[in-house]
């Protein structure tokens, strides 16, 4: 129960919130574990339950009838989903993967519901959510219209490196990067074009790797924020 209360108040939806009222939200929430590449949520399934991920990472994705992915977004520790379809009453819009193994937190549809009517400032920061993952929703696609493989490719280390980077010395560290194949699912083209464009990016000395880690140099960032 702590341990959820814990989590509860990092979650930036319920931030704010008082002691007792995290520990009234956090006894209705029920745990439930899954596999790596687990199907959580189906495109076009009934919405009825907001999920708080505990441990673990989840990819949220689009497939044709091939089979091919296009990853929208990528959600860890301490992030929620599935807000959507709980605010507009409408069918799942994306499938839901686990990209690892990993616990995740539910909150039903009443208890939800029932949260908002005592406390509506969480509301307005599920709107305020929902129009930041918009935001960077019309960034994606503007980027896929706008931007080569190279820029989009960049792009994605760039937002990584905002997100979860370390400053040194010598550039910006990024622990751990997606999978080529999931970078390539992100902007819409190749695992060989991925490998293809970050080796180039590391002949010409801008990156550096290390298994999964990536050192981005002080001249890549530069470039890639101030083009011109």
């Amino acid at each position: 129960m702590e341990d959820k209360v814990t989590l509860l108040s990092k979650v930036d939806i319920f931030s704010g919130l008082s002691l007792e009222s995290l520990q009234r939200l956090a006894s209705r929430l029920t745990s439930i574990n899954f596999k790596k590449n687990a199907l959580i949520i189906g495109k076009d399934s009934q919405g009825d339950s907001l999920y708080i991920i505990r441990s673990g990472e989840v990819k949220v994705l689009l497939q044709n009838e091939d089979g091919k992915e296009m990853i929208l977004a990528k959600f860890r520790a301490g992030d929620f989903f599935g807000e959507m379809s709980l605010v507009d009453g409408r069918p799942r819009s994306a499938d839901v993967i686990t990209t690892e193994k990993s616990q995740l937190l539910i909150l039903s549809r009443d208890a939800f519901v029932e949260h908002l009517e005592q406390f509506p400032r969480t509301g307005l920061k599920i709107l305020a959510e929902m129009s930041t993952r918009l935001r960077r929703a019309d960034e994606v696609i503007g980027n896929l219209v706008m931007l080569d493989v190279y820029g989009r490719v960049a792009r994605i280390l760039i937002d990584l490196s905002e997100r979860d980077g370390e400053v040194r010395s010598e550039g910006i560290f990024i622990k751990t990067r997606p999978t080529q194949q999931d970078m390539a699912s992100m902007i819409g083209t190749t695992r060989e074009t991925v490998s293809r464009v970050l080796s180039e990016f590391q002949r010409r000395g801008l990156l550096s790797t290390q298994g999964k880690s990536v050192l981005l140099s002080h001249q890549f960032v530069e470039t890639i924020e101030d083009p011109h």
